[in-house]
């Protein structure tokens, strides 16, 4: 669905010769969990009022991993990281989306 074909998503051997313990998660798919969870909790669901959406990727996901998205509410917008919880890392970070009321 999003244009990505490479063998890391989905192939043990081409992951493992990209430096990965195994086939590693679509970064959209990681974007999209936490856009849910920021439209869950701020926007009642509504992607319309979505504006705004940036993140930087600081780590990958394995399949079957938790993602736990974090909040820090900032002058209208919101600020955001997610994070595996079984690996206590940050798989997004310096995240912002701006939503209109």
């Amino acid at each position: 669905m999003s244009g990505d074909y490479s063998p890391i998503h989905a192939d043990p051997d081409a992951a493992a010769k990209a430096g990965f313990d195994r086939p590693i998660l679509h970064g959209l798919c990681t974007l999209g969990v936490a856009t849910r969870a920021v439209l869950a909790t701020f926007a009642d669901g509504a992607a319309k009022r979505l504006v705004l959406l940036s993140a930087r990727f600081s780590r990958p996901v394995f399949a079957g991993e938790t993602i736990r998205t974090e909040f820090f509410a900032d002058d209208g917008q919101v600020r955001f990281r997610s994070r595996v919880i079984e690996r206590d890392v940050v798989v997004l970070d310096r995240g912002t989306a701006v939503l209109r009321d």
